[in-house]
């Protein structure tokens, strides 16, 4: 790796530091050395101080992006903010870190994203498709889609004050939310609240609470969601279905960092994350006038999109799998594996309802199986009939499956179109590194 920073002594402590955990270190004190140098060697990870003289830390990571966008730049400056953080990972960054760097905090982050760039190559290895890389903080996946989210994950966490989730129903955004959470490092609650399940009437006394008597069958002093989550995380799912009236209340809220509890004359400081998600298309909802523009654009500072499971089919039988360890955990059953006929009956479904409706069907297939294999016969009995566009599919009709290495060798093409051939982008959009690019393009006969 490389480390730019024209301060001398901050450059021998990370040195040091880094080194004694056996990464090799090449510092530099002024930009211009340090770019001649990523340009001719092509490092993993590189750490840039914000302000230096001649040229800064922005315009040092804008030059890296330009060159190779594969490479994890971490930015790092004594005048931290949460708005020049975001900004920077918009522009790239993979981590912004707060001086003075703790050692601890220095190796762990170091760490971690060279454990995540293996784990990226070696996932997209089909030599190694049941690997312990498919798991990422309760998540499980190790296609393309979901690397690439479990990068963004980790580049926002540490820094963002709202975020806004992106997904359809069954998609796993709370999981995702609470990955956020975790990696940000607080060690306060998580407060999930599910927007589309409160009576329009009590938002308020759920959001902020209220005081005995502020209105008929208030007995008592309630503490609201925001203030039980106080220096951890609040999440708000389904925050598309959150009436007018309480989002302009939460803007507020949001904007002050403060909660006044219904019934109360006083206001209460609070600090809180806010994760918001949401299947519905919220700039659509705005032109309708259903939900509030200033407040779309507070809580979307972040947005993250979490992938459909068509969108991530290289991930079912990971998923059926590890479903099925679980179920037959939960009921005691000594079920451990598919026939190739329940798998095919699996992969040929369009899951409508993704990765729940995935987790629903083999926890009706673990209950249902006379034996230690699941067969078609044990599966949701709509998973049989034919779907629409299939009534000449049948079981004995394999070749219709896409295999993995098809799927992966679509992946890198969509990639290259997307790139327009620029193998620097498309390594940065399949989350890989060049020479892993050109290894896959000959294996697939792309050059």
């Amino acid at each position: 790796m490389v480390i730019i920073d024209d301060n001398l002594d901050s450059l021998e402590m990370m040195q040091d530091a880094l080194q004694e955990e056996g990464i090799k270190v090449y510092c530099f004190s002024e930009p211009a050395q340090g770019l001649q140098f990523i340009r001719k060697h092509r490092p993993q990870i590189v750490m840039t101080d914000l302000v230096m003289p001649l040229m800064d830390g922005i315009e040092t990571l804008e030059h890296i992006m330009a060159f190779d966008p594969t490479i994890d730049v971490i930015l790092m400056t004594a005048y931290y903010s949460t708005e020049s953080a975001v900004e920077a990972i918009r522009k790239g960054a993979t981590d912004y870190l707060d001086k003075p760097i703790s050692i601890d905090t220095l190796r762990d982050r170091v760490g971690k994203l060279a454990r995540l760039h293996r784990a990226r190559i070696h996932a997209l290895d089909p030599d190694h498709f049941a690997s312990n890389s498919n798991y990422f903080e309760g998540m499980v996946g190790n296609s393309p889609e979901m690397w690439q989210l479990y990068s963004k994950i980790q580049r926002v966490a540490p820094h963002f004050r709202t975020l806004l989730l992106h997904g359809a129903t069954g998609t796993g955004k709370e999981l995702v939310a609470q990955a956020l959470h975790h990696l940000s490092g607080t060690k306060q609650e998580f407060v999930p609240l599910n927007c589309s399940a409160v009576v329009e009437t009590l938002f308020e006394s759920e959001l902020f609470g209220h005081v005995k008597g502020a209105f008929t069958g208030a007995t008592d002093n309630k503490i609201g969601l925001f203030e039980h989550a106080h220096n951890g995380t609040l999440f708000l799912d389904e925050v598309g279905d959150m009436p007018l009236t309480t989002q302009a209340k939460l803007l507020r809220a949001l904007q002050n960092q403060e909660v006044q509890q219904l019934g109360s004359l006083r206001a209460r400081k609070v600090n809180v994350r806010v994760i918001a998600a949401t299947h519905r298309d919220l700039r659509a909802m705005i032109q309708q006038g259903r939900f509030r523009e200033d407040l779309f654009y507070r809580l979307s500072m972040v947005e993250l999109e979490v992938p459909s499971l068509v969108d991530r089919q290289g991930d079912l039988e990971l998923l059926a799998r590890s479903f099925l360890a679980k179920w037959a955990k939960q009921y005691d059953r000594k079920v451990s594996d598919f026939t190739q006929r329940a798998l095919m009956i699996l992969k040929r479904h369009h899951w409508p309802g993704n990765v729940r409706e995935l987790e629903n069907a083999i926890g009706h297939a673990a209950m249902m199986s006379a034996g230690p294999v699941i067969d078609a016969s044990d599966l949701p009995q709509y998973l049989l009939q034919p779907t629409a566009g299939t009534e000449s599919e049948t079981l004995s009709s394999p070749a219709t499956i896409p295999s993995l290495a098809d799927r992966e060798k679509e992946l890198v093409i969509d990639a290259l179109k997307k790139s327009r051939s620029n193998q620097s982008e498309a390594a940065r959009i399949l989350e890989i590194s060049r020479d892993k690019l050109r290894y896959k393009m000959k294996k697939y006969g792309l050059v």
